[in-house]
């Protein structure tokens, strides 16, 4: 009788690991399916070399802008530094990636890149390492922030430089805004300050 309960016991147990096994496993693949990645997977790096790991921004706000210094939209890093400026302090941050997949507007160097935007513009918030955002070679970043898939909000893609890509505090996409939008229109101060 003894072994009877016993071996009974033992299916049962055997029968429960599996099916919490099983769960856990279709857990991680709903997650993944309904987008639960989050920016904070993600270690670049910066424009120094040096490198970035994302997951030392949680709990902060952060927005994401493609970025190049021959271009008509450049003089926006005049007021992305100057939003920059007023918030950091208040849990935002804005992290700068350099690219040249529009008209070869950011040829240079990351050194020439970063001596440009430090001149020019006196840019303190984070600069990245120059990366691909569009086309075959794109890079991980991007391809989180540009599929559905991955962001779990929507699929987008790049338009032009200055296109800029919030995030909020638990490191999932929340919008997209538009390359012209400047960042002290009322949706993204709005959006910051909430």
């Amino acid at each position: 009788m003894n072994k009877i309960v016993f071996l009974v016991c033992s299916a049962v147990f055997l029968m429960a690991a599996q099916l919490q096994a099983q769960t856990s496993i279709n857990k991680s693949k709903t997650e993944k399916v309904m987008g639960k990645q989050t920016i904070y997977q993600f270690k670049v790096e910066d424009l120094s070399g040096n490198t970035f790991d994302f997951a030392s921004l949680k709990g902060k706000k952060i927005m994401i802008v493609n970025t190049a210094s021959k271009c008509g939209l450049t003089p926006q890093y005049k007021d992305l530094e100057a939003v920059y400026k007023e918030y950091k302090d208040k849990g935002f941050v804005i992290v700068g990636f350099p690219a040249n997949n529009f008209a070869s507007q950011e040829p240079g160097t990351n050194e020439e890149i970063q001596t440009f935007c430090q001149q020019n513009y006196g840019v303190t918030f984070p600069m990245m390492d120059k990366v691909s955002v569009k086309g075959d070679d794109m890079c991980e970043v991007y391809k989180f922030l540009t599929q559905k898939s991955k962001n779990g909000l929507q699929d987008s893609e790049v338009e032009w430089n200055f296109q800029k890509y919030l995030i909020n505090e638990k490191g999932e996409l929340v919008k997209v805004i538009k390359p012209k939008t400047l960042v002290t229109e009322p949706e993204v101060i709005n959006w910051i300050k909430s």
